[in-house]
């Protein structure tokens, strides 16, 4: 098992022989306390859409998921697993670049596992993407 350690962070578990994955991680191992984080949409703190579009919404559940992990005192280093909802995974595909440069305003370059997962709808009218997440936030000298 080869890994990447950062600080005291989560670590990035790649097995050996596999090829590196491209914007997500195969495997995370961290410790300390466990936050997980409910489905964020992209829509604003007054529950109101941003777009009907997909890519401001993906912007718009990533900064949540964002603000979320800060309330907690978190980072988004302290990501591990995320898990993307979306009602057409076309337009995931067809944002490509986009996604990534979002991604990477939004995260920085920590590529937490993930999983997207294509659905017929989200509860929320209007919805096309939706981001849970677990983190695991640094343990604190008492």
């Amino acid at each position: 098992m080869s890994d990447d350690r950062s600080s005291d962070g989560p670590r990035v578990v790649q097995p050996p022989g596999w090829p590196r994955p491209r914007g997500y991680s195969n495997g995370m191992a961290a410790r300390g306390e466990l936050l997980a984080i409910a489905g964020q949409i992209g829509w604003d703190e007054h529950e109101k859409l941003v777009s009907p579009e997909f890519l401001p919404q993906w912007t718009q559940a990533l900064r949540n998921v964002a603000a979320v992990l800060h309330a907690a005192g978190g980072e988004p280093d302290d990501l591990v697993s995320l898990t993307v909802y979306v009602t057409d995974k076309r337009q995931y595909i067809a944002a490509g670049a986009e996604l990534g440069r979002t991604w990477r305003e939004v995260m920085g370059k920590h590529y937490p596992t993930m999983a997207l997962v294509q659905v017929a709808d989200l509860l929320e009218p209007g919805a096309l993407v939706e981001i849970q997440g677990l983190a695991v936030l640094p343990e604190r000298a008492s």
